[in-house]
């Protein structure tokens, strides 16, 4: 009885399959996937509108056939020396003292990472970071010895504080007040990049945000990475959840890979992104995994989570994705081709509505 079942089932789906047409019924397959956010082959995801851009790259070094571990370093490159992003690299806003200080990891499929934190003077921070991962026994360098490092590996120094991030900090400077803005970087872009004002913002303060990237190959291989310019005056010396694996990123390649957005100290007090991945080793969806990462952020204080943002982003190792967030705002871009339909913006599901 059970092989007659499974007799009918085929003659079925063959029969829907030549009725439709082939290419029908492909495109219909298709579709399927894409509602249940799938992709059929690479993929890379990453937080955030300028995303987008960040994806092209990416998927100019995917489709070729090349690594996820070259795709992510590629695509988080554009956002680290884009002078009208002040929230990652080149441009960013300074800490309090009018240092731009850069944190940025990586990490591959096969469990090799490495990061900087407090980085000054180079552009980009998560070559940096590939170089500690492949250069060094070490995953982490911080402040004047990550300097040292990324100079003698031939890194040019460079000016980062940019006359327009200068010009907000010392606007900033009068008052000296901290209160930072949920989704400044929505507001940062909801006119196109040229039309950033940071002066503009309310309450004379501005948050910051991360690129987060993802990837997955064509030989089915996993890697992240996560680069930031961190908090707008922050403390001097202060360091997020970007460069800190299983914070800001982590990946597993027998399991998935996640990211995080928003105010690091959260994220870094519940291991974000490794809960993400271990939710999913558990069989939960990339979504319901970062919902349940977000939930436990609010359970240890809700009042808190009512003023801050914090999305996660994460893709398993079958090419499913989804995101989710504390507040409205949060939205991730998936690139699977070169078309413009096929590198769209998708907003994170929320948990305060």
């Amino acid at each position: 009885m059970q092989n007659r079942r499974k007799f009918l089932s085929s003659a079925l789906v063959g029969a829907a399959a030549f009725s439709l047409g082939l290419p029908a019924a492909e495109a219909q397959e298709k579709k399927k996937r894409k509602r249940a956010g799938k992709a059929s082959g690479p993929i890379v995801i990453s937080t955030w509108d300028f995303g987008r851009a960040a994806n092209r790259a990416a998927w100019d070094v995917l489709k070729t056939g090349g690594t996820a571990l070259d795709a992510v370093e590629a695509g988080v490159k554009i956002p680290e020396a884009d002078p009208n992003n002040h929230t990652v690299g080149y441009s960013g806003f300074p800490d309090r003292d009018g240092r731009v200080t850069l944190d940025a990891c990586i990490m591959d499929d096969k469990g090799n990472c490495g990061s900087v934190a407090a980085l000054e003077h180079i552009v980009h921070p998560i070559s940096v970071a590939r170089a500690v991962m492949e250069k060094t026994p070490h995953v982490m360098l911080v402040g004047d010895g990550a300097l040292q490092f990324a100079l003698a590996q031939g890194f040019e120094k460079t000016n980062l504080l940019t006359p327009e991030s200068e010009k907000a900090w010392k606007e900033w400077l009068i008052k000296a007040e901290y209160k930072p803005v949920i989704n400044i970087e929505n507001k940062s872009y909801d006119k196109g990049p040229s039309a950033f004002n940071p002066l503009m913002l309310p309450g004379n303060v501005y948050n910051h945000d991360t690129i987060g990237m993802v990837a997955l190959d064509a030989n089915g291989n996993l890697s992240g990475a996560c680069t930031t310019s961190g908090m707008a005056f922050k403390m001097h010396g202060r360091v997020g959840d970007s460069p800190i694996i299983g914070a800001g990123l982590y990946v597993d390649n027998e399991v998935g890979a996640a990211t995080s957005t928003g105010l690091g100290e959260e994220v870094i007090r519940v291991v974000g992104s490794f809960l993400v991945v271990e939710l999913m080793r558990q069989g939960y969806s990339p979504e319901a995994a970062c919902k349940e990462a977000v939930t436990r952020i609010v359970k240890k204080n809700p009042e808190r989570a009512k003023g801050i943002q914090i999305g996660f982003l994460a893709l398993n190792k079958k090419g499913e994705h989804g995101a989710y967030c504390l507040h409205k705002g949060f939205n991730y871009a998936v690139c699977t081709g070169d078309t413009e339909d096929k590198n769209i913006l998708i907003d994170g599901k929320q948990y305060f509505s």
